[in-house]
């Protein structure tokens, strides 16, 4: 197996696209022995010994190029045989290791084939950096896609960087290059170096890397995620034997770098913030938490949403275990966790994603179809198939790995439509002449399937800002498949009403009930997000109108009225305690204002009691989706701005009735329909005196009266406090 002159020069050129072929151990034709090449740049010396078979001959390897080509030839075997290099640089200090050219590829061709497809779920488990054994070698293999490079290798801290040590294969028509690095373990930095398909030699970050440097840099770091020892058994179980629609769900959206700081100044890491987070959450009694992305980012402001690692929680908090901690703990602690997910895009660094292999491989080549004009970032090719395993596997990997228990999908809107914000002539039309993203359908169906069959239990949640149908109904039905959808039209609409001094408020009650026009449509959650208290529009208690004590009371009457309208609640940092100022990415909530003076207190024992009640009735979230589950008393008294409704189970043995009063008047003997006779307690009060209100109330309660009013058979006259909400709840539960 003598080499040519252009294999030779193709290997010390670094343009062989399999070097395993020519380096390594190979058998010479006719039985006539093996010859060894190895290439190693800066040795003096190089030979090989045999680990196993102590009769097989150990070589003295020859230079036969200057630029570091070793050979030696040996008829004293006629296979090959395991061995180990013997590698002597300019220092004289001998370096020992196998030769990461005498290793078969990790990747079977069933691997190839079903990531080809697009079908390969723990394509994770395959790709990126793997801790692994092999023949009893302890090492990592890499393996990324790159199908149009000229050139891959890996250089890393192991190797000082030099993309000559360790050039990577390619696994035939795969698009995927390989190689096992002997030796190597947890803790390595990484890199591709790749000789793009245009001929620049780029480094780049592992696509499917477990584990980042802290930004501003951007190696990826061999890590082990399976190591961590999960405590959750109970949680993980009893969440797989529950029906989401059917169960409490009040969602606390936190952003980990600005949720609590040390007194440094610095943020809480990922150990740090649990027990802190968990002792919080459970006194205010939300039952999740959702963190803005966890996923790296090298861009801090983009609030986590421009992702350049999506397989590797970010290192600013602590490693992959510390994340995996934070949730084992608040699981423990009985709470669930949700994360945000963002596979609509992605940023244009060049040491990520963008044009990975000198060509558009992720995105889209055209920029009408690849480049998101407002964001500044790219666009997945949702049609390509290793793209959408890419994705897909993605969402089942923190399910799998960091047993999270729902993904809140970003941006759908922009995953659905071709012209997302863009002008005429500024899109391509899909392959009927419409403005549908085809791809993007069938993408996000298969995700929401995937997650739902492989972890079950597990929800998904999409913030699409459209009238776009069936999002959260499965795709059988010709649905997008989600577990919810963010009701966008209710925040706006409601947030628009309570933003309205009390005067004007008769001539806009319509903003308050239409939601209920389109509530069963879909599986409505509720938001309050962090998108509402930035960028000028002011936190929820500045938006309030009026004083202090107006300001307060309508933010108590706006919380009351989320949490007792159908459908599932969440609320951003900072708003259960009335942040006055919007939300500081870099600086932390003012827990100061709890100190200062009873409303900022009032509103936080509000919010406890709120949830308190919320998970203690289940007319107010075992129908959430039910027709049964929700009727109006009345909501025609515009004049009085007035509202009444009914929550109630399906077996109509929970009932809750809530009248909010959304004008700073006091009214007395306001008489209200009622479904059923009986003594009505009240449950709670957002005017009452612990809260910062002025007790107005009815005392226990009232007693129904036989009296028709409102279509009901039965009422009682009510004190309603002004600016206030009150719950009355059937009997003594």
């Amino acid at each position: 197996m003598i080499l040519t002159h252009a294999e030779l020069e193709s290997l010390v050129g670094l343009k062989h696209r399999s070097p395993h072929s020519l380096l390594g151990m190979h058998p010479l034709g006719d039985g006539a022995g093996v010859v060894v090449r190895a290439f190693a740049p800066d040795a003096t010396e190089v030979a090989i010994q045999p680990v196993h078979e102590k009769s097989k001959p150990s070589i003295k390897l020859k230079r036969i190029h200057k630029d570091g080509l070793f050979e030696g030839v040996t008829k004293q075997s006629r296979t090959v045989y395991a061995y180990d290099l013997l590698v002597t640089p300019p220092q004289g200090l001998v370096l020992r290791t196998r030769d990461p050219y005498s290793f078969l590829p990790t990747l079977s061709e069933q691997d190839l084939y079903l990531f080809g497809q697009g079908n390969e779920r723990f394509i994770y488990d395959k790709l990126g950096a793997q801790l692994r054994v092999i023949d009893g070698v302890p090492g990592v293999s890499f393996a990324t896609w790159a199908p149009n490079a000229q050139r891959l290798s890996v250089v890393g801290n192991f190797n000082n960087w030099d993309g000559r040590c360790h050039p990577m294969r390619m696994l035939g028509p795969s698009g995927v290059w390989e190689i096992f690095i002997p030796g190597l373990g947890e803790g390595a930095l990484y890199k591709f170096e790749i000789l793009d398909a245009r001929g620049r030699l780029r480094l780049k970050c592992d696509p499917f890397g477990f584990f980042s440097e802290v930004p501003p840099k951007n190696s990826s770091i061999v890590w082990n995620t399976r190591k961590f020892a999960w405590a959750d058994e109970k949680w993980m179980k009893q969440r797989a034997a529950q029906n989401a629609l059917r169960r409490p769900m009040s969602v606390y959206e936190v952003h980990l770098g600005s949720w609590r700081k040390k007194p440094t100044g610095d943020s809480l890491g990922y150990r740090e913030m649990a027990s802190a987070l968990i002792d919080y959450v459970r006194r205010v009694g939300f039952t999740h938490v959702e963190f803005l992305p966890v996923a790296e980012h090298a861009f801090y402001p983009s609030w986590g949403y421009q992702v350049t690692g999506f397989y590797a929680p970010t290192s600013r908090f602590g490693t992959p275990e510390d994340f995996q901690y934070l949730v084992n703990s608040l699981h423990e602690a009985g709470v669930g966790v949700l994360v945000d997910w963002v596979p609509a895009h992605f940023p244009k660094d060049d040491w990520a994603l963008a044009r990975f292999d000198g060509t558009a491989l992720y995105e889209h080549d055209d920029p009408r179809q690849g480049e998101h004009q407002d964001w500044g970032t790219l666009i997945f090719n949702f049609g390509r198939h290793e793209v959408r395993n890419f994705l897909t596997a993605n969402a089942l990997f923190w399910c799998d790995r960091y047993h999270i228990d729902g993904l809140r999908v970003d941006a759908v809107a922009s995953m659905l439509y071709l012209d997302y914000s863009r002008q005429e002539g500024q899109w391509v039309p899909n392959k009927y002449g419409g403005r549908e993203n085809l791809e993007g359908i069938e993408f996000l169906q298969i995700a929401n399937h995937l997650v739902h069959t492989e972890h079950p239990g597990v929800v998904t949640i999409a913030e699409e800002s459209t009238a776009w149908p069936l999002v959260s109904r499965p795709p059988y039905l010709g649905g997008l498949g989600f577990s919810f959808k963010w009701n966008m039209g209710w925040m706006h609409d409601t947030l628009q009403y309570f933003s309205r001094d009390p005067v004007y408020r008769k001539f806009h009650q319509h903003d308050l009930t239409f939601a209920m026009l389109y509530h069963h449509n879909e599986n409505f959650l509720l938001p309050l997000s962090h998108d509402e208290v930035v960028h000028g529009k002011r936190s929820l208690l500045g938006r309030m109108p009026g004083d202090d004590w107006r300001q307060f009371a309508n933010l108590r009457a706006l919380l009351a009225y989320q949490w007792t309208f159908p459908g599932k609640k969440l609320l951003f940092m900072g708003g259960e305690i009335g942040q006055r100022r919007e939300w500081d990415l870099d600086g932390e909530i003012d827990w100061g204002l709890l100190d200062q003076g009873p409303y900022h207190r009032g509103l936080q024992r509000f919010v406890e009691d709120l949830n308190k009640f919320y998970l203690s009735e289940p007319a107010l979230w075992e129908s959430d989706y039910d027709s049964e589950g929700f009727f109006w008393v009345d909501s025609g008294d515009h004049e009085s701005s007035v509202l009444s409704f009914v929550r109630q189970t399906r077996d109509r043995k929970h009932r809750v009735l809530v009248i909010l009063n959304l004008t700073p008047v006091v009214r007395i003997r306001y008489r209200v329909g009622l479904p059923e006779a009986g003594f009505w307690r009240e449950a709670l009060n957002s005017d009452a005196e612990i809260y910062g209100g002025g007790n107005q109330g009815n005392g226990g309660g009232v007693t129904a009266e036989p009296y028709k009013v409102h279509g009901q058979p039965f009422s009682a006259n009510f004190t309603l406090p002004p600016l206030g909400v009150v719950f009355f709840r059937t009997g003594e539960i």
